[in-house]
C-alpha cells in the first residue's frame, strides 16, 4: 500500500489535491479483475466510488448548465450534459491526467488493452470524483470537474457534437442506405446494482458498431457513436 501511495503522489500533484485518506485514492483505481488475482488485497473494487462519482458528476454538470444557459430548454441542457459525461468524453478527460497509468488490473485486462479502454477509463474517472467527494468535499470534486470536463462544452456546441448519436446515425443510414439501424445487447455482466452492457448496432446482417455502458441506453449511444466514428469505412465497404 505504501508503494501505491508513493506512485499516486504524481497524480495528487497534477490535480493539486493532497488526499487525507490515501486508501480512498488507491481504491479509485482497483478494477474488480485485479481482486480475482489478488485475493488478499485489502480494498474492494472501485465500483461503489464510481457509483457515487457518477451522481456527483451529474449534479455538478447539471448545475453548471442550468446557470450558464438560462434560456435553453431542458431538452437541450440534457443533450449538452450527455455529450459531456458520455464514455468517450470522460475517457478523454481521464487521459489528460493519465489515469490509466494507475489502474490495478488483472493480467488478462492488461493484455487486452484495459489500461486504454474508454469504458474502464470513464469508470475510473467517475471513481476518482467519488473519492474526491468523500475525502475533500463537494467543492473540491466540483473544481476537478470544472477543470477537466465542462471546458469541453464550447467545442461540443460549436461542432454540434451534443446531438444524440443514435438520431444522427439513423439520419445517415436512412439517407445513404434507406435502412434503420438495429441495436442488440450481446453481453451483460456484473451485479444487478452495477451492471455493464455490451451492445452492437447493425444494418441488416452487418454489424457497424459496438459499445459499452452502465445501462442499455448508454451502451446503445456508445455503439452509435462508434459507428459514426467509423462512418467512412462503413460507406466504403458498401
Amino acid at each position: 500500500m505504501e508503494e501505491l501511495t508513493k506512485t499516486l503522489k504524481a497524480l495528487e500533484d497534477k490535480i493539486g489535491v493532497d488526499f487525507a485518506d490515501k486508501n480512498l485514492l488507491i481504491n479509485a483505481f482497483v478494477h474488480r479483475s485485479y481482486l480475482n488475482e489478488n485475493r488478499g488485497f485489502e480494498l474492494p473494487s472501485n465500483e461503489r466510488l464510481e457509483y457515487l462519482g457518477d451522481a456527483c458528476l451529474e449534479l455538478v454538470v447539471s448545475e453548471y448548465l442550468f446557470k450558464t444557459y438560462p434560456k435553453q430548454p431542458e431538452g437541450i441542457l440534457t443533450s449538452y450534459r450527455g455529450s459531456l459525461v458520455n464514455t468517450d468524453s470522460l475517457a478523454e478527460s481521464a487521459r489528460i491526467v493519465d489515469l490509466g497509468a494507475y489502474l490495478l488490473l488483472s493480467r488478462g485486462e492488461e493484455d487486452g488493452g484495459g489500461r486504454d479502454s474508454n469504458y474502464l477509463l470513464a469508470n475510473t474517472f467517475e471513481a476518482v470524483i467519488g473519492a474526491l467527494y468523500l475525502d475533500q468535499g463537494y467543492e473540491e470534486a466540483k473544481k476537478f470537474i470544472h477543470a477537466y470536463v465542462t471546458p469541453k462544452l464550447v467545442n461540443i456546441i460549436e461542432n454540434e457534437q451534443y446531438k444524440d448519436p443514435k438520431s444522427k446515425l439513423q439520419e445517415l443510414t436512412q439517407e445513404v442506405f434507406s435502412i434503420t439501424p438495429q441495436y442488440k445487447v450481446v453481453n451483460e455482466e456484473g451485479p444487478d446494482h452495477n451492471k455493464s452492457f455490451e451492445v452492437e448496432v447493425s444494418l441488416g446482417s452487418k454489424t457497424i458498431g459496438a459499445g459499452r455502458g452502465s445501462s442499455k441506453q448508454k451502451a446503445e449511444l456508445d455503439s452509435a457513436q462508434n459507428a459514426l466514428d467509423n462512418w467512412d469505412d462503413i460507406t466504403d465497404a458498401n
